[in-house]
């Protein structure tokens, strides 16, 4: 899986599988990329809100493969709604991890978190300020590519309209039993390539018959069935992981879902909550 790749709409090439770094604490972030990368992950994912970004840098700079072989996202945090907010955090992203540039940079979510499942404000003129801060750091060499996260239909119409340059990729939560079909044909018929995070529902995924099921008969685990299934959407993947071991399980995914099996995925019953972890927003709560 390390080697298999997608084309973004500008020519750029990004990995399919990628290492997620969300709640990977800052001072264990290195250790995981240099065990990510000499294994043979290529795609590394991180963001401000993460608070880990000196730390996945520091891990880039040391895992011993030139910089140019590794493709690195960040993300300007939710809640940076101006063009200033937005152009400083880039630099700041830049400085903090030690590096020249970055693969990718994207608009981590249409809402500040705090209004996230809360208000009916989607920030149409704060994401559109925002990306013009992305459209510059893009130009000037500091960005590969650049795109949106969590951002919805309506979302990606407003900003379209406004855009000099289209997002690349919308970044979502994806998995079974929770897939936003229609918003991924929507993005794949405008050039926009998927990604989906939490592939594994934040562990929730285990504790589903269905999937533990489907898992058994193709004789792999829960969470390579879970990343084949967002795979066979078309999608890249990042799931999250510190663990080595896991990391290496998490790549060998090269069996295939059959077609009825993929239909039978898509269509299990949608995800009620995500027990102790439904609280953050991106799963349903409010903070």
């Amino acid at each position: 899986m390390y080697q298999e790749m997608k084309e973004l709409s500008n020519g750029v090439e990004i990995p399919v599988l990628a290492l997620g770094t969300w709640l990977i604490d800052n001072d264990k972030a290195a250790d995981a990329v240099k065990f990510a990368v000499r294994m043979g992950y290529r795609h590394i994912d991180t963001a401000q809100a993460y608070g880990n970004e000196r730390g996945v840098g520091e891990g880039i700079r040391a895992c011993g493969v030139p910089r140019e072989q590794i493709f690195v996202t960040s993300k300007v945090a939710a809640e940076y709604k101006t063009y200033e907010e937005a152009a400083a955090s880039i630099d700041k992203t830049l400085a903090d991890m030690g590096l020249d540039y970055l693969d990718m940079m994207i608009i981590h979510s249409p809402q500040p978190w705090d209004k996230v499942n809360q208000s009916e404000d989607r920030y149409v003129e704060g994401n559109r300020a925002a990306w013009r801060a992305l459209e510059d750091a893009y130009k000037a060499g500091k960005l590969r590519a650049i795109g949106v996260s969590n951002f919805l239909q309506e979302d990606i119409e407003s900003l379209w309209e406004t855009a000099e340059i289209k997002p690349m990729v919308n970044q979502v939560l994806c998995h079974i039993s929770n897939s936003p079909l229609e918003l991924i044909g929507y993005c794949q018929k405008k050039g926009i390539v998927m990604e989906a995070y939490s592939p594994v529902a934040h562990g929730e995924a285990l504790k589903i018959r269905a999937i533990a099921d489907m898992a058994e008969k193709y004789e792999v685990t829960i969470p390579q069935l879970c990343i084949r299934f967002d795979i066979q959407l078309g999608m890249i993947v990042l799931p999250k992981t510190a663990n080595p071991e896991h990391m290496k399980t998490n790549a060998a995914v090269d069996f295939v879902i059959s077609d009825e099996d993929m239909e039978i995925l898509k269509h299990l019953e949608k995800m009620k909550d995500y027990g102790e972890h439904s609280f953050f927003p991106v799963f349903g709560g409010k903070l």
